[in-house]
C-alpha cells in the first residue's frame, strides 16, 4: 500500500468538514446565492492560473516517467477547468481579469508556489485540490442540483476523466516514495487550505 492510501484516510474527515460547508451545500442544491458563487469563480480562476505554474514548476524536476503526466495536468486545467470558469463567469457576472486574490487564495497559492520549489513536496501540497474536487464531485453527483449552472459545476469535477488524473497524481506521489510525515503534513495544510477557500470574500 502506498502513503497516497494512507492521506485518503487522513483527509476523509476533512473533506467531510467540506461537504458540510455553506457554499458547498448550496452548490449541491442548487441555490448558493449568485454573489457568492460569483466570488468563488473569481477567486478559483486566481488560484487555477498558479495551479498551472505549479504543474509547470514540478515539470522541470520531474522524472521521464511523469513529464508528459503533469503536462496533461497543467493542459487540463487550463482548458478545461479555466474554460469552465470563463464560461461561468459570463453568466455570473463576474469580473475574471479586475479580480483580486483574497486572504484565503492569497495563503493557498503561495504555500503551493513555494512547496513546488521540491517536487516531492509540491506533489503532495496540490494533491489534495485534485483528490478533493474529484471525490467531491462524485458525492454530489450522487443527487446533482437541478440549477442547471451548478450542475454543470458538478458535472465537470464528476467527470472519470477528472478522476483519472487525480489518481494519476496519486500514483506518482506512491511512484517516487516519499518521506512520509512530510507528506502527510504538507497535505493536511493543503486540506486546512481548501476548507478555508470556500470562505469566499463577499
Amino acid at each position: 500500500m502506498g502513503i497516497s492510501a494512507e492521506l485518503h484516510a487522513i483527509g476523509r474527515p476533512m473533506l467531510d468538514a467540506q461537504l458540510a460547508h455553506p457554499t458547498v451545500r448550496g452548490i449541491a442544491a442548487g441555490d448558493l446565492p449568485e454573489p457568492v458563487f460569483r466570488s468563488w469563480l473569481e477567486q478559483d480562476y486566481l488560484y487555477l492560473l498558479d495551479y498551472v505554474r505549479v504543474f509547470s514548476r514540478l515539470a522541470w524536476q520531474a522524472p521521464d516517467d511523469h513529464l508528459g503526466d503533469l503536462v496533461d495536468l497543467a493542459y487540463s486545467t487550463w482548458h478545461d477547468e479555466l474554460d469552465l470558469h470563463r464560461s461561468l463567469s459570463a453568466e455570473f457576472g463576474a469580473d475574471l481579469e479586475g479580480a483580486k486574490k483574497g486572504p484565503a487564495c492569497a495563503a493557498y497559492t503561495s504555500f503551493l508556489l513555494e512547496s513546488a520549489a521540491n517536487y516531492a513536496e509540491g506533489l503532495a501540497a496540490l494533491y489534495p485540490c485534485a483528490w478533493g474536487y474529484s471525490t467531491l464531485g462524485r458525492i454530489l453527483a450522487e443527487n446533482p442540483p437541478a440549477e442547471p449552472r451548478y450542475r454543470r459545476w458538478v458535472d465537470t469535477y464528476a467527470d472519470p476523466g477528472f478522476a483519472a488524473l487525480a489518481v494519476r497524481i496519486a500514483e506518482m506521489i506512491d511512484e517516487i516514495d516519499p518521506e512520509p510525515e512530510r507528506t502527510k503534513e504538507l497535505f493536511i495544510e493543503a486540506m486546512n487550505h481548501e476548507l478555508a477557500f470556500w470562505d469566499v470574500p463577499v
